[in-house]
């Protein structure tokens, strides 16, 4: 398919035409470098007839991108003069293509008109973690992805546990499947140029562990205990199930040592904690 990308020039003249003084609020930073976009897009494991789930395309660089290679779009863009303008970017440049842009926040969507089985997307620094975890949580048909995010929050989602990033986003990221990072990405190809590094994060969706009410009480207990992530989780996760005596006979009954910190608990121990909360007669237990 013929596609015509954007490159520095193409981004400031469409920014000037909609009047977009990028903010730090939305983490608008957009991407004018060719090379890097098909970069992502063949990271992403991208191909021809792909179903693609793009949050935040912005002024569509990496929407064509994704266009170029074939793929049937969905792009979710919560500013209304970006989420207008795209369709008609998509018309110039990419007048073949299958682009659907729905004009909301991502946060509150819970359902699609697509079934995207991939993710790709420069998602906003401030907000990409529960924007992952949420589209992870209400769009099932989501099989794999790749998203470039801040470096920092990048080496958290992939960290293995016992790691110094290791924490909360890591433990929730790992419900879902296994993430990897794919390399960092220059700040010089974006505009205006951002004050930190940016990290492409790979996943490959696997079976989920549990249900979802026991999710909702894992995560629950993840968010405890990293809280307090000094400390022993029979004292993190004390006020979470009932005193430091009751987490100690909770733990020994799933296997675990009390004394262990959170960042040496993979989701699964946590999984297991949950569940011995609920099956222990007279044990306290943690709310979903």
């Amino acid at each position: 398919m013929s596609v015509k990308l954007l490159g520095p020039a193409e981004v400031r003249d469409l920014a000037e035409l909609l009047g977009i003084q990028p903010t730090k609020k939305l983490g608008q930073n957009f991407v004018h470098d060719g090379n890097t976009v098909r970069r992502i897009v063949r990271a992403g494991g991208v191909e021809a007839g792909d179903e693609v789930l793009e949050v935040g395309p912005g002024l569509g660089s990496l929407t064509l991108g994704l266009l170029e290679a074939g793929a049937r779009v969905t792009a979710i863009e919560i500013d209304r003069r970006l989420a207008a303008q795209l369709p008609a970017t998509a018309a110039e440049l990419a007048p073949e293509a299958s682009l659907t842009v729905i004009t909301e926040d991502a946060l509150k969507v819970t359902e699609l008109p697509t079934a995207p089985t991939h993710l790709v997307a420069n998602l906003p620094y401030n907000v990409s973690v529960p924007v992952l975890l949420h589209l992870l949580e209400h769009v099932p048909s989501l099989r794999r992805g790749l998203v470039m995010v801040q470096a920092e929050v990048g080496e958290r989602l992939a960290a293995a546990p016992g790691g110094r990033v290791y924490g909360a986003p890591s433990a929730k990221a790992a419900w879902y499947g296994r993430w990897s990072t794919a390399g960092l990405v220059s700040r010089q190809v974006f505009w205006p140029v951002p004050n930190v590094d940016s990290i492409l994060v790979g996943f490959a969706r696997g079976e989920l562990p549990g249900t979802e009410h026991e999710r909702r009480r894992t995560f629950a207990l993840v968010e405890a205990g990293f809280g307090q992530r000094r400390k022993m989780i029979r004292q993190s996760l004390a006020d979470a199930l009932g005193g430091a005596a009751r987490v100690t006979a909770i733990a020994e009954s799933a296997g675990i040592d009390p004394t262990a910190r959170s960042e040496r608990l993979t989701v699964l121990d946590f999984l297991a904690l949950a569940r011995a909360s609920e099956a222990s007669p007279g044990l306290a237990t943690v709310s979903a």
